[in-house]
């Protein structure tokens, strides 16, 4: 009953509220200069606290939600990861004439061997409905002077356990850039004192591409598995703008005949 009270409290409250500051509104206009400024000052003190309340509401309310865990699967998948920068808010959103090593967020990293950097990040908000991820990714390159630029991404301990040469790894990328450029991507599997590399080129006919490892062509020891990550490798960045609105890395055992 009193939570009841209370609403209808604030309700009533909140038309009283509103209802002047339209009669304030429509009678700023004739108002004497020495009544309008402190009438400026408390709305703006107002309008201060309300653009907080919207701002929050509409970060935290639009699709996808933010803290959502659900990732496209493929029949079969035993285990399917999406990075944080694309999960959730990073400490540092963006930044500018990012240096040669620079940790984006823990198990992100960007590398380039440029001498002057002319490289701009940020995580950006996802809000369109065929969007799963809640978070996306961009990077905007000017002049280019480096040899490469490549985003390497640490996969999580889970993706090395029970890891077995007939299993399959995917990669799935949904990504819109300004001109077309070539994006290879390597799937590093650390066993033992070798590392495997195997690299694929993303087919980039459309916006939702993938490439898959199959790790029967290689020659890890099961037994000795100890960390995978994977690095995204772009060729010819300059003057382009690239989104990767959404990654994610998972494996399944291949089928057996």
């Amino acid at each position: 009953m009193a939570g009841r009270l209370g609403r209808l409290w604030n309700r009533l409250v909140f038309r009283r509220s509103l209802a002047r500051w339209a009669r304030a509104a429509e009678a700023a206009p004739n108002l004497g200069l020495d009544q309008l400024r402190p009438l400026r000052g408390r709305a703006r003190q107002l309008r201060r606290e309300l653009d907080r309340v919207i701002h929050q509401a509409e970060y935290r309310l639009a699709l996808p939600v933010i803290g959502t865990g659900a990732i496209r699967k493929h029949a079969g998948t035993d285990w399917a990861w999406r990075p944080d920068i694309w999960k959730g808010p990073i400490p540092v959103p963006g930044m500018s004439s990012v240096a040669g090593r620079t940790e984006i967020c823990e198990g992100a990293t960007l590398f380039h061997d440029c001498r002057r950097s002319e490289l701009t990040i940020r995580q950006i908000r996802n809000t369109r409905e065929e969007d799963v991820a809640p978070f996306g990714f961009r990077m905007d390159v000017f002049r280019f002077d480096g040899s490469f630029l490549s985003l390497v991404l640490d996969l999580p301990a889970e993706a090395a356990q029970g890891l077995r040469i007939r299993h399959l790894i995917r990669v799935d990328l949904i990504v819109e850039m300004e001109k077309p450029l070539e994006i290879f991507t390597r799937l590093n599997i650390k066993h033992g004192p070798n590392t495997e590399q195997i690299v694929r080129e993303m087919p980039l006919d459309k916006e939702k591409v993938s490439v898959e490892f199959d790790l029967a062509y290689t020659k890890i020891n099961e037994k000795r598995i100890e960390k995978l990550w994977v690095d995204l490798i772009l060729e010819g960045p300059e003057m382009n703008q690239l989104i990767l609105r959404d990654v994610t890395v998972s494996r399944r055992p291949r089928a057996e005949l």
